[in-house]
Formats: C-alpha cells, structure tokens, sequence
C-alpha cells in the first residue's frame, strides 16, 4: 500500500505535501438515531436538516409510490423531534417528489426540499405547507418525457428552470443560491422575493466552471462556497458570481481503508475522489466549515474558511463512526453535526470532543 502512496501523492501535487499531518477529530455518534416506527426503515439519505427548534428533517429515498422496477418514485421527507422521536411526513405524496436529494432549513424555518428527479426546489412554511416552487418537472403526457441526456456540447441553460439541481442557500439579505447540477453546471440566483436574477457557470475546469456543482454554503460575510465534486474542488464566490478563489482537500485515506461498496480506488482513480465535495456545512457565525468527502474515502473534514484543513472525522465503513460518504451535512454549532448517508441507509448524528 505504501508503494501507491508515492504516486498519489505526485498527482495530488504540492497541497498533499502541506496536509499530510492532519489531526483525527474524536467525536461520539448517537446509537439508533432517530426512532423510526416499527416496521419502518429509510431508504438512501442524501439529505438531513435542523430547525431553531432541533427538530431534524431526513430527505429519504423510500419508495414512496408504485412505479416501474428502475423508475419508482423514490422520495419521502421525514420530521423528527430533537430527540429523534418521529413526528410526520411533510409533503406526503407531492407532486414534486421524484429522487431526494437535499434539504436545507431557512433562517425563518421554513423547509426546502431540492428534488434531482423533478428538477424542483419546494419551500415549505414551518407548517409543512408549499409557499413556493422552483422550476418544473416534465409532463408524464409529453411523447418525449424521459431522463436528461448528458450531451456535449450541454444544453442552453434556461432562466428558471432546472435540470437536476442539488442544492440551495441564502444570503443575509435573503437572496436564494440554488446548484444546478448534473446536467446544467451553473448556480442560480433568486431574490428575497422569489424572483429570478441570474445565473453564472458553465461546464469546465477553469475558475467559475463546474462539472457537478453538487452542494453549496454561505458564511456570515456572504461569501458563496460552491462544492465543485467532479473538479474535486470548493470554489468561492461573491453575491454577484464573480470568481474569488478556490481550494481542495488532499488528505490520502488510512491505508487499507476499502469502499463500502464497488472496487476500491487506486492511484489516478483515487487522486480523483480524495476531497471531493458531497456536502458542505459552515455552523452559524462559525470560521469554519465541514466538508463531506464523495463515497470514497468518505470521511468528513473540518475545514477553516480559508481552505486549511484542521481535522478528520471518522473512515469509510458500515458501522457506527464510519461513513459511506456524507452526502448531506446538518451542523448547527461546532460539536454537533447530522451525517446523511447513502449508501449506509441512515443519518448519523455526531458529538465532536
């Protein structure tokens, strides 16, 4: 294993050399979290929120409705207590629900929830009603209703519609950032009132380009942190999309660390998912976010703002403390942090020592 090191650490290039000794964080995580009704199980998680109140919000892909064997709809989003008692179904049966895969919580408590498979983003009241919707799925009439094609050159972007987005945050003035996403390769931008401003990106690998703009956070001086998870990299931005800077995370795995599931990486492959950006989560007023990393290595980074990495927490695995990549993060302060998880089936809520 040492002997793949060597060039890993080529092609990751100078920031491996930088971030080689980097701190394992301790932390402890909540056995059986949340309670589910018996009988009851999630599906994948790509998505986990809280409100001021603590309540947790789990964006699961249950099968929800009936539906062909490769093309059910797979979306349920699920509210818990503080202390992980199940409260309810928000948005049961919705229209919008196709393929969860994030939801996020104003500073107003009202929910988001950002649908790949509709290429929607509904805002909930606290309530759980619909205030707003964002974009438009496809008619189930239309002769030509199916997936989206990955064509190069890519399709034009269209002002106010979607093509699997992932994910959305605010500015302190209000205004909505909404990543659009596997097809499209931009960040849309929504005032406080729901009308549209602009959009800026395009597919690429040079600053402000994005292959996968797959999630996004804003600190307390508004600046835009987009997690670039192809390009395996987190650009920064200003309100108006102009390109500030960018950095990665470069912190080799444990060796003998395996994929929870697929062949493990190695040399070239593994340079490529080392850091790169599933989820992202600053704590509110914190100089710090959490990063986490694509399904394998799978860890979650404690990164300053800056882009130095100050800590890891947990591997790739099955068990508690283990992660099969944090797909959605919740962190409401510095020590407590929700994990989403795919491939694991399940939320993971964290106490950082």
């Amino acid at each position: 294993m040492r002997a793949c090191l060597l060039p890993l650490l080529l092609l990751l290039a100078g920031p491996a050399l930088a971030q080689q000794s980097v701190p394992e964080i301790a932390f402890d995580s909540t056995p059986d979290f949340p309670t589910l009704p018996p009988g009851m199980n999630f599906g994948e998680v790509p998505g986990v929120a809280v409100n001021s109140k603590g309540h947790v919000f789990v964006f699961t892909r249950s099968n929800s409705a009936g539906g062909p064997a490769y093309a059910p709809t797979a979306a349920q989003l699920l509210e818990f207590t503080a202390n992980g008692e199940y409260v309810g179904e928000v948005g049961k049966g919705l229209y919008a629900w196709a393929f969860a895969h994030s939801v996020r919580i104003d500073k107003d408590d009202n929910i988001w929830a950002i649908d790949k498979g509709s290429d929607m983003i509904v805002k909930f009241n606290p309530a759980g009603r619909v205030v707003w919707v964002f974009g438009r799925r496809k008619e189930s009439a239309d002769e030509d209703t199916g997936p989206w094609e990955h064509v190069d050159p890519p399709l034009a972007h269209v002002d106010g519609l979607f093509r699997q987005p992932t994910d959305v945050a605010w500015d302190s003035q209000g205004n909505i950032y909404i990543t659009d996403g596997y097809i499209n390769s931009r960040v849309a931008k929504y005032d406080k009132n729901g009308d549209w401003v602009k959009s800026w990106g395009s597919k690429g690998t040079g600053p402000g380009q994005f292959r996968t703009p797959h999630a996004i956070a804003i600190d307390s001086r508004d600046n835009i942190y987009v997690g670039d998870r192809a390009n395996r990299r987190v650009q920064v931005f200003d309100t108006d999309g102009k390109f500030l800077r960018q950095f990665t995370v470069d912190v080799p795995p444990v060796p003998g660390t395996h994929s929870t599931y697929g062949n493990t990486p190695t040399g070239e492959r593994l340079a490529q998912a080392i850091g790169a950006p599933n989820s992202l989560c600053i704590p509110p007023g914190s100089q710090v976010m959490f990063l986490g990393e694509s399904t394998f290595p799978g860890r979650i980074f404690k990164v300053s703002l800056e882009g130095k990495v100050l800590g890891v927490i947990g591997r790739s695995g099955r068990n508690l403390k283990q992660f099969s990549g944090g797909h959605g993060l919740a962190c409401p302060s510095e020590n407590e942090i929700y994990v989403a998880e795919t491939a694991n089936w399940r939320v993971q809520k964290l106490r950082l020592h």
